[in-house]
């Protein structure tokens, strides 16, 4: 089972806005997230979720979240305290992948657990004040790049 970061990133590093608010929206870059992602399990933020609205579709829908008062309209979503507890949820249906779909703070934990990043560099810069984690060149190898009209898609595996 790999565990996989999967995220788009503007050439500034932003990947988001503390109010919720994506600063881009590209088509292309959505449907690769969706045909990645579609049929395993995604765990992702609080905040990630809540600025979805909804679960994602054919997919097994995990959120992470402090507050154990935390409840959603949605049967079909699993709510875990932490992020080991997030992984080992999902393992239970022993997929071959698991992706990690954000946010900042999800991504900042789960960079040193993930074995593989798949990561839509943008190619424009954008105004957010999150941010996706450094990736160190010394930890993670690009293994894979594929240029696309308005990103590229990076594939990094752990060293």
């Amino acid at each position: 089972m790999k565990v996989i970061i999967i995220s788009a990133v503007a050439q500034n590093g932003v990947i988001g806005r503390s109010n919720g608010e994506m600063p881009w929206h590209v088509k292309e870059e959505f449907r690769h997230f969706k045909n990645t992602t579609l049929g395993y399990p995604v765990i992702m933020g609080r905040i990630t979720f809540e600025v979805l609205g909804k679960p994602l579709k054919d997919r097994l829908n995990i959120i992470i979240t402090g507050n154990p008062d935390y409840s959603i309209p949605f049967k079909e979503v699993i709510i875990c305290r932490n992020l080991a507890g997030a992984i080992e949820y999902a393992a239970k249906f022993n997929p071959e992948k698991i992706f990690i779909i954000g946010g900042g703070e999800i991504y900042k934990q789960a960079i040193s657990l993930a074995d593989e990043m798949i990561i839509s560099i943008m190619h424009f810069e954008a105004e957010g004040d999150i941010f996706f984690p450094e990736i160190n060149p010394e930890k993670w190898q690009v293994i894979s790049s594929e240029k696309r009209e308005q990103f590229d898609i990076i594939t990094y595996i752990k060293k």
